[in-house]
């Protein structure tokens, strides 16, 4: 397994495990998935594991195993276009992913924990269809990675966290979206003293993540949080493998939930994100109506940067909810202004937060999100209701108005949208199998089609 190094500022920002802001604060149906993130919910569960002896240590485990098969209409063969898709290549492949955890008993209030990682295809797969899975590291061998190790201190009022840990905020998050979460060292703290507030800080010193690092190596070892950023790689070296600080407050009281972010990145920029949503039933609806609100703004060497600047909002708003009768739905609009930034700061670090996402793609493909609207609708029903348990379906259409202006294909053709159809089908239980499978089409202005598909499940012990 690679090495870990724990070069920890104890100080600082989050209550990462506060609220995870991108799942829905209205509680789906057993059987319901949140719409944004198929194994979280799967995931969060407390596995039941297996007790070593007669001892408290107990060890516990995630056995995935996925397909996946995305199409650019560019062969990375003979045929391949650079001007085609933004020279994303077709890729596809088979890979297993292990995870094993090792965690203490509680002693007077601290405990701790340690998983091991991995992530190997066997030598399976054709490695020129491989550079968009986002399963290997860039030299397409299988790797071992301690993925978590830390410890915990957690009284009434109080909880403390200092390691390697898959963790969940807004805008730093462990997105368990594809084949392995993202894991950060990092060190918290989390206050729960005051009735219906929590508050805390956190600093984020590096992460490891296949899909989310913008690090040459970051899929496979841990880099520093300015250096797994998507900013340029000049930008980078004057960050000088600086991290993250971050704070957060929470309120939440009978129908009102309010939460407010920063993270500070030195000579990066600088993240505020704030959500307010107000959850409620009426008759047999359990609905969540919810506004949020994300600026970012460059600072230190990125403010003097003279071939780019980051400075935008978006603004967005959403309503979803479930019916008793097993249908449930989700809308959300998504605006952003006219600013510099957003090939710097979407999807950095693993936050998706953004209320009109697609259900495999999200804003990658077109030339540029600047001064573009997004909207989402999503229908889902729970077959459970049919005796089919832990088994739901939907469909999700999400739609890009993009801005001419500034989008644009890799020969200058304008792009004035972007449209996608995703279908998912997802099944749990409670002794801990999974399974999702989803299929999304994408027609984008002025370039051939796009389409992904999807099959991965496993098991939780």
């Amino acid at each position: 397994m690679k090495p870990i190094k724990l070069s920890f500022i104890v100080a600082s920002l989050a209550a990462a495990v506060l609220v995870q802001a991108s799942e829905p604060i209205v509680a789906p149906s057993e059987a319901v998935v949140d719409d944004d993130r198929p194994y979280d919910p799967i995931l969060n569960r407390t596995p039941e594991g297996i007790f070593i002896s007669d001892t408290e240590w107990k060890v516990s485990g995630d056995i995935r195993a996925g397909w996946v098969d995305y199409d650019y209409s560019n062969s990375p063969n003979s045929s391949y276009d650079s001007s085609v898709n933004k020279g994303h290549k077709d890729s596809r492949g088979f890979y297993l992913i292990p995870k094993v955890s090792i965690e203490s008993p509680v002693y007077n209030g601290f405990s701790g924990k340690i998983t091991g990682a991995g992530v190997t295809d066997f030598g399976l797969n054709d490695p020129d269809y491989e550079t968009r899975t986002f399963a290997l590291g860039t030299d397409n061998k299988s790797y071992a990675i301690l993925q978590e190790a830390y410890l915990k201190y957690k009284d009434e009022t109080n909880e403390v966290v200092v390691g390697a840990k898959e963790i969940v905020t807004p805008m730093i998050d462990a997105d368990d979206w594809y084949l392995l979460a993202d894991t950060f060292q990092a060190a918290y703290y989390v206050n729960s003293y005051f009735e219906n507030i929590k508050w805390g800080f956190a600093y984020f010193y590096k992460m490891a993540g296949p899909w989310d690092s913008g690090a040459r190596d970051g899929s496979e070892e841990y880099a520093s949080m300015s250096e797994a950023s998507f900013v340029p790689d000049d930008i980078k070296d004057d960050a000088d493998d600086k991290g993250v600080y971050t704070g957060a407050f929470v309120y939440s009281v009978d129908h009102h939930n309010l939460q407010v972010w920063e993270y500070y990145a030195p000579d990066l920029y600088n993240t505020i994100f704030v959500q307010y949503d107000f959850t409620d039933t009426w008759d047999t609806l359990s609905y969540d109506l919810g506004a949020q609100l994300i600026n970012f703004d460059d600072v230190g060497s990125m403010k003097d940067y003279e071939d780019g600047s980051i400075g935008y909002t978006i603004y967005s708003a959403r309503f979803d909810g479930n019916f008793e009768n097993g249908f449930d739905f989700a809308t959300g609009a998504s605006f952003y202004t006219d600013g510099d930034g957003t090939q710097y700061t979407l999807g950095a670090w693993g936050g998706y937060p953004y209320f009109a996402n697609g259900m495999i793609f999200h804003f990658f493909e077109a030339g540029s999100l600047r001064n573009a609207n997004s909207y989402k609708a999503q229908v889902g029903y729970d077959l459970g209701q049919l005796g089919a348990e832990g088994l739901w379906v939907g469909t999700r259409f999400t739609y890009f108005d993009l801005d001419d202006e500034y989008s644009k294909t890799a020969t200058g053709e304008s792009q004035d949208s972007m449209q996608m159809l995703g279908l998912r089908a997802s099944y749990r239980n409670d002794n801990g199998a999974y399974l999702t499978v989803t299929y999304e089409a994408v027609d984008l202005d002025n370039e051939p089609d796009i389409s992904g598909f999807r099959f991965i499940g496993g098991f939780t012990f």
